[in-house]
């Protein structure tokens, strides 16, 4: 099986979940084998090609990359992205600004399951303070990540650094 070879199911398996009407961009596509977080992923393009291993604090071996980071990996640069665009549409001055992710993995409530949250941790040490925290809420509007957590996880935006 490729990660081509798996499509969309007839039926939604959430059919009550609102979906905003969305013209595809671009379709990121990959397939995991194994045995989930012990195994593999990798894209249909090969770039990215990846073991997994559950960390220690799970009890796994933590000698392979895991969901968590990944998803991590990708919100850090999916905002950073929305925060420079939003940034540049303001004229603001984006000089040495970052972004780091921290995804948590807990058990929830009565627990039935897992579930996430989110810390972004952002440096904007060009801006004073009002200002990195209106492009910061702009780009929480704009960045695809934020958009699709709103409403199902926790997300905390923190700004770290800024000019005094």
């Amino acid at each position: 099986m490729t990660p081509s070879d798996v499509g969309a199911p007839t039926t939604p398996i959430h059919p009550e979940r609102k979906v905003l009407p969305v013209k595809t961009l671009y379709t990121a596509e990959a397939l995991a084998t194994g045995e989930g977080r012990d195994g593999n992923a990798r894209t249909n393009d090969g770039k990215l090609d990846v073991g997994l291993a559950s960390p220690v604090e799970l009890g796994g071996s933590g000698q392979g990359t895991n969901p968590e980071q990944l998803f991590a990996a990708g919100y850090a640069a999916c905002f950073h992205s929305a925060l420079r665009l939003v940034g540049r549409k303001e004229r603001a001055d984006l000089t040495d600004s970052a972004v780091a992710a921290k995804v948590h993995l807990g058990q929830l409530d009565g627990g039935a399951g897992f579930g996430l949250s989110a810390e972004l941790e952002i440096a904007l040490p060009a801006l004073d303070l009002a200002t990195a925290e209106a492009l910061v809420a702009k780009a929480h509007q704009v960045c695809p990540y934020s958009n699709a957590t709103r409403g199902n996880i926790t997300v905390d935006l923190k700004i770290l650094e800024y000019a005094a």
